[in-house]
């Protein structure tokens, strides 16, 4: 069974959040979307808050509005089992019950979604591959900001977000789109080389 995995879909992504998505509209869209084809099918929604600690940014302030999800988004009861999970770090699983929440409903696979692809949703899939999970990410619901080093450059907010998926993709997961008529296109699965990397594992 897949469950949907919502990363910090909150509203400090916003363009008027403190860390606003360049393509935030349309990665809001899509995740709206993603939730309700998983209550229309009556699958699990596993939903992760950020909270940033005392001595970090004043961003995801617990009880600010910058710390909500977005609007439409969040937990509610009637369809499948939800459950929300609230973090201080990048990954979902880390100081979390998520695990043993999704082996208790039975969920093998993740679908993931949400905020920044190359933080949060990148260290959520890792952890979710090293616990034996099958792990998904639909690009279209994610999305990065520009990246600058003195030393390394430059990415634009959609190098970030491809070059995240890239590296993903090389170590197991799958690319799995959706279409505009709600059903979900093939899934594009990891590329050669993460099988080669499993093999010397």
């Amino acid at each position: 069974m897949q469950a949907l995995v919502v990363v910090d879909a909150q509203n400090e992504f916003s363009p008027e959040g403190l860390r606003p998505v360049t393509n935030h509209e349309e990665a809001l869209e899509c995740i709206r979307a993603r939730v309700a084809d998983a209550r229309q099918k009556g699958q699990a929604i596993a939903w992760v808050r950020h909270y940033n600690r005392p001595n970090e940014s004043r961003a995801f302030v617990p009880g600010t509005w910058g710390a909500e999800f977005s609007s439409g988004l969040g937990l509610r009861l009637g369809f499948g089992p939800e459950e929300l999970f609230e973090k201080d770090v990048y990954g979902a699983f880390t100081g979390t019950n998520l695990e043993n929440w999704l082996r208790e409903i039975g969920a093998g696979s993740l679908l993931l979604v949400g905020f920044y692809t190359h933080m949060c949703v990148s260290t959520s899939a890792r952890e979710a591959l090293v616990r034996g999970f099958d792990v998904a990410v639909d690009p279209d619901c994610t999305g990065a900001r520009d990246l600058d080093h003195e030393l390394l450059g430059h990415q634009s907010a959609e190098e970030v977000r491809r070059s995240s998926l890239l590296q993903l993709v090389n170590m197991g997961v799958t690319i799995e789109h959706r279409n505009r008529t709600g059903q979900e296109c093939e899934a594009i699965g990891a590329s050669r080389g993460s099988d080669a990397l499993r093999r010397r594992s």
